[in-house]
């Protein structure tokens, strides 16, 4: 298996202590790439020539004493980060032939760190999905079962580290697209808190480069392990030099708690309009038994946690209306005395300033109970989606698929109200490992921490990966 499987941070070590240098860890990286991803199809874009150019840097750098975060770590980037001289399609036929000159501010950074990018990996079409497959590029597997998916829209990030396709990679979450994939795939992966970190380059290809302020995007790091969440993060981390006129990293209160026994933990397995699967309320499970062995105090209820129905209802407005806004759908129907999310987000597609700016108070109105929580709790512990990794759904119109719960079909985006849980108010959100499902697929939980104390769930991740064990390399 050699260094394929290892974390960045125990590959920094060994090139500290001349154990192996940083071609030699490119060079495994390229050629388990080109043995094994023929099935999985997780590199989308290939940048080995270049890869093995900054591997030779990176130990000449070393050899010189340099020594920066990621210096000769093998990493991904997701397709959607503009990289000089690569194709940014969005898996988008139309823009096939897109390549920015320029560098997105996070592949900058990676760079800057050291890090050796071995090439870009496939989304969904637009990123507006929760597989990754497009006309472009092809259908990404699922490294554990490639009749299934690996999660979109970063599921060719998540597929590449489950495969030992590089140590770390970056991506974007919307709707769960750093998350699910983490979770369908058994990897890490944390949604930072909104506007923590710069996103530009990181661009629809219709769109120019410019350092905007999304809304509810973030972008995001993926690994194996939860140290190396937290590493990544240090690198991206931090306003854009354009707008802050600095290239100065965000500090960040450290976590709320160094031990397992001093956190206070509010979990959550259900949600009133979407049923949990068996197999993700046993991942709960595992990590909720995993706290109270460990002296953390933990709770099942609380009144202070914002309404779920509303939660799921605002954030469905404001993703369907932001979506609709840059990519145009067709006119829809929808019932207007119909409550179903289904119905809201039909309406959604056609909302008017007036009713964004009513979501958006709604909004704040949760932001509000969310500090209150916050105040009584240090994380809260929910699925990231009802069910482990499905098979391959290729209908066209996402809006009318299914997806089965135990046996039972609900709508095909349903699924989202986990996600949007914590991205619909701008929380930090970690997605760690959680055991396997009677199929032997892997399953995940989410760690949502406070606004802008990220450090939290990310030791909260760090500390339940010594007592439920972390990723496993697929069998």
């Amino acid at each position: 298996m050699g260094w394929s499987f290892h974390s960045a941070e125990e590959l920094v070590a060994a090139m500290r202590a001349g154990a192996v240098t940083s071609r030699e860890l490119t060079d495994e990286a390229i050629a388990r790439v080109e043995r094994d991803d023929v099935v999985v199809n997780a590199i989308c874009v290939p940048d080995f020539d270049r890869a093995r150019a900054a591997a030779r840097a990176a130990d000449k750098a070393r050899a010189r004493g340099e020594d920066r975060p990621l210096l000769g770590v093998p990493v991904t980037v997701k397709e959607s980060y503009n990289i000089a001289g690569l194709p940014t399609t969005w898996g988008m036929p139309p823009h096939r032939d897109h390549v920015p000159a320029e560098d997105a501010v996070q592949v900058s950074r990676l760079k800057d760190a050291g890090a050796v990018v071995l090439g870009k990996t496939n989304v969904s079409l637009g990123l507006q999905d929760v597989q990754s497959f497009n006309e472009i590029y092809g259908t990404t597997t699922n490294p554990w079962d490639p009749g299934r998916t690996a999660g979109g829209s970063s599921g060719g990030s998540a597929a590449a580290l489950a495969a030992g396709f590089g140590a770390v990679s970056i991506g974007s979450d919307i709707g769960g697209s750093l998350r699910t994939p983490a979770h369908f795939c058994g990897v890490y992966a944390h949604k930072p808190t909104l506007g923590l970190a710069a996103s530009r380059g990181m661009v629809a290809p219709s769109e120019p480069a410019l350092p905007i302020d999304l809304d509810l995007a973030v972008v995001g790091p993926m690994a194996r392990t939860a140290r190396d969440l937290a590493l990544v993060l240090d690198v991206m981390a931090g306003p854009d030099p354009l707008t802050s006129g600095v290239a100065h990293r965000l500090s960040l209160p450290p976590a709320r708690h160094d031990r397992l026994s001093d956190f206070r933990v509010l979990v959550l397995d259900e949600h009133p309009l979407l049923p949990t699967g068996a197999a993700v309320r046993a991942g709960v499970e595992r990590v909720a038994a995993a706290l109270t062995g460990g002296g953390a105090r933990v709770q099942r209820h609380s009144a202070l946690l914002p309404d779920l129905t509303e939660a799921a209802t605002v954030y469905m407005q404001l993703l369907v209306s932001g979506s609709a806004a840059r990519f145009p759908f067709g006119p829809q129907e929808s019932c207007v005395d119909d409550r179903s999310l289904h119905a809201v987000r039909l309406r959604a597609v056609e909302f008017t300033h007036r009713e964004w700016l009513e979501a958006n108070a709604r909004r704040e109105a949760h932001r509000h109970g969310w500090r209150r929580l916050f105040a009584e709790f240090d994380a809260v512990v929910c699925p990231v989606t009802p069910t482990p990794a499905f098979p391959h759904d290729h209908s066209p119109d996402p809006m009318r698929r299914l997806i089965e719960v135990d046996g039972v079909e609900h709508p095909y985006l349903d699924q989202l109200v986990w996600a949007g849980l914590a991205t619909m108010p701008g929380l930090p959100a970690t997605a760690v490992p959680a055991g396997r499902s009677s199929e032997g697929l892997p399953v995940g939980v989410q760690l949502i921490g406070p606004a802008f104390e990220d450090r939290t769930p990310l030791r909260l991740a760090e500390l339940l990966e010594r007592e439920i064990g972390g990723f496993q390399v697929p069998r």
